[in-house]
Order: structure tokens, then sequence, then C-alpha cells
């Protein structure tokens, strides 16, 4: 789709379709229709992102690419710092949590109108394949098409960006729940994450400078350590005196490890991708990484349902140790090596 019509119209296109599945989600009175209407918005999550990633990858130098990714990267986190305190705003305000599907709706909008009304920068770059070239490259080298290509790369490194991006998501499950479990009121509960999301979004470009400086390994191994020793250390905790402390400083502590790896699934994809026509390969690295984005809460809801919340966090934690051997030993192999070379 990306390489078909285009990054700018397919982000315009991804907010229209967040706006209806918004629009289910507000009017949902079965949890099969919440359901239908997050699945949309997933879907057009997906878009959005892909083709900003497939804009950013083909125009920003190797030289600055982490740097790049991680200010990407630190816009979203800014939007996670302001979400939950306007969140805690609107339901103060209405004493309905309901309410705060409207700021979703609020910021679709407004990134709409940000698309329409300013230039689209790929109107001043003559150097990147017109649209016809890149309709071809999208059609010669479909998703399913470019996954067997590069099930090799796949099944070692995108193994463990799918790791990546699962302990991303069990930490935006895991807290709600965990708070929820221990007591914790739900304005209270907002402010809590986003007092840690303070942090994460204070990191984003230190994390982009260590890996243009140092490499890549330099944030996502202590990254996902920090992901995975977090989760373990939660789960000690849930009868522990101060729980609601514990909960804060643990939230603190996954904003740290997850703000010192801002970009690296964005930079390592872009890496690995033809800068040319990157849309197929970061189609199928995206894919990769959010199956495991998609599969944890999965999995966290069913080891919940079959032992205990803190039991899921244990898990998640494993998880997450077993995703930082992994980037040690692939990143190496796959992505260092090609830029070393230059051919990046």
């Amino acid at each position: 789709l990306v390489a078909r019509i285009g990054e700018r119209t397919a982000m315009i296109g991804a907010s229209v379709l967040s706006i209806g599945g918004l629009a289910l989600a507000l009017v949902a009175r079965e949890p099969w229709v919440l359901g239908l209407g997050i699945l949309v918005i997933g879907v057009a999550t997906a878009a959005f992102g892909l083709a900003r990633h497939a804009f950013m990858t083909s125009f920003v130098p190797p030289a600055y690419r982490a740097r790049a990714l991680s200010t990407l990267g630190g816009t979203f986190r800014l939007g996670h710092l302001i979400g939950p305190f306007a969140t805690a705003g609107v339901i103060q305000l209405t004493g309905l949590a309901a309410n705060a599907f409207w700021i979703h709706l609020v910021a679709c909008l407004a990134a709409i109108v940000v698309l329409v009304v300013l230039r689209d920068p790929e109107d001043a770059v003559t150097t990147r394949p017109g649209p016809a070239a890149r309709e071809a490259a999208g059609e010669q080298h479909g998703l399913f098409r470019t996954i067997r290509a590069e099930r090799r790369v796949l099944g070692t490194l995108g193994v463990g960006a799918a790791l990546v991006a699962a302990l991303r998501a069990s930490r935006t499950v895991i807290l709600p729940l965990w708070a929820l479990s221990i007591g914790v009121d739900e304005a209270t509960t907002a402010i809590i994450i986003g007092s840690a999301a303070a942090l994460d979004f204070a990191l984003f470009y230190a994390g982009g400078w260590i890996m243009d400086r140092f490499g890549r390994l330099w944030t996502a191994v202590p990254s996902m350590l920090g992901l995975g020793s977090s989760h373990l250390v939660l789960s000690l905790t849930h009868d522990a005196p101060g729980a609601v402390v514990w909960l804060a400083v643990v939230a603190g502590l996954l904003s740290l490890s997850n703000g010192i790896g801002a970009g690296i699934l964005m930079t390592l994809g872009a890496d690995l991708a033809d800068p040319a026509h990157p849309g197929p390969f970061l189609g199928a690295w995206r894919f990769t990484g959010d199956a495991g984005a998609a599969v944890a809460p999965v999995l966290i809801a069913a080891v919940t349902a079959a032992a205990s919340l803190p039991v899921a966090a244990a898990v998640m934690g494993a998880l997450g140790l077993v995703g930082a051997v992994n980037l040690r030993v692939y990143v190496p192999r796959y992505a260092a090596p090609r830029r070393e070379r230059g051919v990046r």
C-alpha cells in the first residue's frame, strides 16, 4: 500500500481509518465489537508506522540514522508522556474513563491537518525513485515473498526484534493490570505511568547518539536487560509492603530501559533494508516485530488465567533476558557488518 500510494497519502488514510476504529470502540456494547474497533486501529497504526519508517530510511544519511530514528521514536514518547496526563484530566473532569477515547479522535484529526497543510518533503527530493518504480518494487517484492527471501535474518535477528516488541507491549499491559490488581485508582495509575513516560522521553536522543557513536549493541542489549529485569522485580512485589511505591519504581525502571533503546527496531530495520525500495523489507521487518507485540498481551492473559499476574510478569522478564542474548549474538552478525562495509 505504501509503495502504491506514497507515504504521505498512506499516513492520511491510516489516520482516517483509525477514526473509524475509534468510532466502533465508542459505540461498543459487546467485547467483540470493542475488539474489532481496536483491530482496525491496529491496522491503521501499522500502516502509519511503516510509511514514516520507509520515508526516514530513504532520506536520512546512514551516519545520522540512529539519531534521526530515535528522535522519531522520541515524538511517540512525547505522545506517551502527554497522553496519560490528558487521560487523567479527562477522567477527573468527567468521571468516565471511556471519554479518554476523544483524545484519540482529536489527535487523529490533528495529524490529518498537519499532513494536508504542510508541504510534502518528498517534493524537494529528486534522487528517489518515482512512484511508478516504487510501485513496481512493491509488486515484485510482496510481503510474504519478502519474508521467504529474508527468512534467515527474520528467523534469527527478527525473533530478537519480536521479543523487543513483546517486552514493550508487555510494559503497557502489565502496569495498568498491576495497578488494578493492587487497588490503585484509574487517575493515580495514569499519573504514575505518565510520570514514568517523562523519563522515557528524556532519554530518546541519548540512545540514538550512543547507537551512531558506538554501535547498535550498546543500546539494544542494555535496553532488553533492563526491560527483562524490571519485569522480574515487579513479579516479586505484588504482596510486598509498599506495593504502590514498588509499582512507581518499576514503572520508572521500565521507562529508563525503554528510553535508552528508543529507535532500535527502526534503526536495525533501516540498516538491513534497501534504501531505494525500503518498503517491502520494512513491511516484513515490522510484521515480525508486530507479531511479538500482538502475542505478548495474549500470553500475559493466558499465564494470568492459568497461574497469576506475578507469574506472567516473571515469564515476560525471562523472555526479555532471552531477547538480550539473541540481540547480542545476531546484531553483529547481520546489521553491523553491512554498516562497516558501507553497504547501507
